[in-house]
């Protein structure tokens, strides 16, 4: 995919705000810019940006419906009732099981957790989790990371004596489930000032309110905070503002003190001799905690995530794994199967967005094939399989389209659905397929902007290779924890060439290590270009090139500078 590349241009008060700040700080221009470009404008909330305090997170009564939520589980333990901690099977669900289930457990020991099949349930509250709750003898669930629309559901509960806790982060409907409490911060009449918390983040103001309630220290929450970070990382949400301080000290403890399940996963995908980042939870441990949901049933992370033995853990671990490569299989068959769907389309150019189907897909995989499609043909994409009388699948959209509206458009053919801007799932007959395809081809046509049909890298600034140092590469590596509202400064150098040794690496010869010099500076920079062998020939032509990069540091030489080339264009 060719992107077309823009560059932020800062301000004149910006560049002075700039200069300012870096001054006070010692840092360069160039991330002090970035501190600016962030809001970050004085001395005082430069540091507290690089040093997240968990002092400054919020007060959790703010949240509507704590009160409720806070006092029903304390008669429920008052009255020894049988809780059930319920969950999506998604890394969100199975984290925010975890640590609800956990942390109550250190004090009371008359609960369990249950993760519906995606298979055999679906998503969500289903009759058979209720059934399964009243066969327990159980009284209250509280549910997380689902929940927000399950008003027949919930209700079906209420008759058998069961209430609900609703810890959700999905958009709402107008009136919601009758449950006790309904704890989510995009509730309409709720004020709660941090607006993006995940699934596992409302989990943990719930405890934290439980906590502060009971007289509970914080010091007993604090190992549950890397369960948060991974929720964050794999969930995509903004990582500001409350996000941001969850995810600095989770961070912190898996990286000095991982729990037992944690640390297994961790040692299984060998990420054991570095430093783990929200990337290395993105791309490595997210979707191993996400595998057993997708190949079989999601419980087995949960198993693992609150295992305290070592080598059952190592156990569990190395089963998931499996599952995972099972998944990347099926993913790639899938991926390529749905490719040739798109490819044989008559009017493919002229879609403004694209709907797959096919009746033997795997459910578990659609997400995955939607947004493998959606980076190939940066449109809206809806993938779906078949499951009995129903179609269900996901939806993806690149950053400023607004997939969830597009596919609430269709409400009157949608039996369920639920998500956010970016991506949703969804339930629809089998024999409306068509009609929705063809309505949300519409829908997108009339509201999608020229601009958003363009593949675009935004880079931060353009420098030369003697801006980059150590010492630029330790100030970077402050601005973390990255992620959507905080992303990696991105840097373009231009009129770059092959120092003569750039080479393809790896299994399928698909990458390009390079060695590169620019016409400013004497140093050798060491960059590598992922899934670009097909440039390698214009590297090597000994002509000019810029390239749109992150700046890394190298794991196998720590403290040595590395740079992820995004993009490549030739002069």
């Amino acid at each position: 995919m060719h992107f077309k590349w823009t560059i932020d241009q800062a301000d004149e008060q910006q560049q002075r705000q700039a200069r300012e700040l870096g001054e006070k700080l010692n840092i360069s221009v160039v991330l002090a810019r970035q501190l600016v470009k962030r809001g970050i404008t004085t001395e005082s909330a430069a540091k507290r940006f690089f040093r997240p305090q968990l002092g400054d997170l919020l007060n959790p009564f703010l949240m509507r419906d704590m009160d409720a939520a806070v006092d029903r589980l304390n008669d429920a333990i008052g009255r020894k009732e049988r809780i059930l901690v319920y969950g999506d099977y998604d890394v969100d669900g199975c984290t925010a099981v975890a640590l609800v289930y956990q942390f109550i457990l250190q004090f009371y020991s008359n609960i369990e957790y249950y993760i519906p099949d995606r298979y055999d349930e679906g998503y969500g509250v289903s009759h058979k989790g209720i059934d399964y709750a009243k066969a327990q003898g159980v009284s209250l669930v509280i549910i997380l990371d689902c929940g927000i629309k399950a008003h027949e559901e919930i209700a079906y509960a209420k008759s058998l004596g069961i209430d609900f806790i609703i810890c959700d982060h999905h958009v709402p409907d107008e009136t919601l489930p009758p449950a006790v409490a309904v704890l989510n911060p995009k509730r309409l009449d709720d004020t709660y000032p941090f607006k993006d918390l995940c699934g596992c983040g409302v989990g943990f103001k719930f405890m934290q309110a439980f906590a502060r309630n009971n007289g509970i220290p914080f010091s007993k929450l604090m190992p549950m905070l890397e369960l948060c970070a991974i929720s964050i990382a794999a969930d995509l949400v903004d990582v500001t503002d409350e996000n941001r301080i969850l995810a600095y000290h989770g961070l912190k403890l898996i990286n000095q003190q991982p729990s037992v399940g944690i640390g297994a996963i961790i040692d299984t995908c060998g990420l054991s001799e570095r430093e783990i980042s929200m990337g290395d939870i993105m791309f490595k441990i997210g979707p191993r905690i996400n595998a057993s949901g997708r190949m079989e049933n999601g419980k087995l992370s949960v198993d693992l995530l609150v295992e305290r033995h070592h080598d059952a853990a190592l156990r569990i671990a190395k089963e998931i794994d499996e599952y995972n490569e099972q998944r990347r299989d099926i993913d790639k068959q899938m991926t390529e199967e749905a490719n040739g769907i798109v490819e044989r389309l008559n009017n493919q150019d002229d879609q403004q967005c694209i709907v797959v189907y096919d009746e033997n897909w795997k459910k578990g995989v659609v997400g995955i094939v939607a947004a493998r499609l959606m980076d190939m043909y940066f449109r809206p994409t809806v993938v779906l399989t078949r499951d009995g009388q129903f179609a269900v699948g996901s939806a993806r959209s690149m950053a400023g389209f607004d997939i969830y509206t597009a596919v609430k458009s269709c409400r009157d053919l949608l039996i369920n659905f639920g998500g956010h801007t970016h991506a949703c799932g969804l339930t629809i007959r089998w024999s409306d397929v068509e009609v929705f395809k063809q309505r949300l081809e519409e829908y997108v046509r009339q509201h999608i902007l020229p601009t958003q049909t363009v593949p675009t890298l935004k880079a931060d600034a353009v420098i030369d290779f003697s801006d980059i140092n150590k010492r630029l590469l330790h100030d970077l590596k402050r601005f973390a924890p990255f992620g959507p509202g905080n992303p990696k400064p991105i840097f373009v150098t231009k009129d770059v060439y092959d120092f003569g040794t750039s080479k393809v690496v790896g299994r399928q010869q698909e990458h390009i290590k390079l060695e590169l010099v620019d016409s400013k500076s004497p140093t050798v920079m060491n960059g590598i270009a992922f899934g670009q062998s097909a440039a390698v020939r214009y590297v090597k032509s000994r002509q000019s090139f810029s390239i749109l990069y992150t700046i890394e540091e190298n794991i196998y030489r720590r403290g040595n500078v590395q740079l992820q080339i995004e993009d490549i264009h030739f002069n």
